[in-house]
């Protein structure tokens, strides 16, 4: 045997061999920056602000938003200004967005529980925690006394046809356990605002109660079982 060209050929074969997996790591690192960039150009979509109803307006009937919209939230001073939709589940709009297509950063929904003219004692929308403040990003300042209270206003025009308008103001924000959402609702209604003065870290009470409370929650990270949960009052 030539060990000669036997060695050649090994040297040959290895280099290739280290060509390919630096090709498969360079493909690796460009299909992770197209994910991020997806994602991120999917959170900060704001094409469906085009179809954003004005109080007692209707949307448009040739807006792509599905049929399954409920309700628009904007609270002032804040990047949330989002279409509110509501599936047969809770798990139908995590990685689906309000024109019905996948998407990891979802869209803003209402509990499949809560009826869809927010005429429950309480509601609640969920939402994914995504950087720059972007779907619920931007819940975690709330947990700030003084920035609740610098960014309390807010409106709910609630349904897709002759939209209802409320006033919405947040008065308390808590971090609770990821499992503990429910106790919300099996509560008795009456009891909710003392399950809130309990659970809060931040409790503004020169706020004027109402009839109707609407909570909006998300993670507060992605290998947290915690939830940053921000209630605000419903007003007619």
């Amino acid at each position: 045997m030539d060990f000669r060209k036997f060695w050649i050929k090994m040297n040959i074969l290895y280099e290739k061999f280290m060509l390919l997996c630096f090709v498969l790591a360079l493909l690796i690192v460009l299909y992770a920056l197209y994910d991020s960039w997806y994602i991120y150009h999917k959170a900060n979509d704001k094409s469906y602000l085009d179809y954003k109803p004005s109080p007692g307006g209707d949307v448009a009937d040739d807006a792509p938003i599905t049929d399954e919209m409920v309700a628009w939230i904007t609270i002032d001073d804040t990047s949330i200004d989002y279409p509110v939709m509501q599936g047969e589940n809770n798990t139908k709009f995590l990685n689906v967005d309000p024109y019905g297509e996948y998407s990891l950063s979802g869209s803003i929904f209402l509990d499949s529980r809560n009826a869809s003219d927010f005429s429950d004692k309480y509601s609640i929308l969920y939402g994914h925690h995504m950087e720059y403040g972007t779907m619920f990003g931007a819940l975690d300042e709330y947990l700030d006394d003084s920035y609740l209270r610098a960014h309390s206003e807010g409106t709910l025009l609630v349904g897709r046809k002759n939209v209802q308008s409320y006033r919405i103001r947040a008065f308390a924000s808590a971090e609770v356990d990821a499992y503990s959402d429910d106790e919300f609702f099996e509560v008795d209604p009456k009891g909710i605002d003392e399950m809130i003065k309990t659970k809060a870290m931040v409790y503004d009470q020169s706020i004027e109660p109402s009839g109707k409370i609407l909570a909006l929650s998300t993670c507060v990270e992605a290998a947290s079982d915690s939830r940053l949960i921000v209630f605000f009052y419903i007003i007619d």
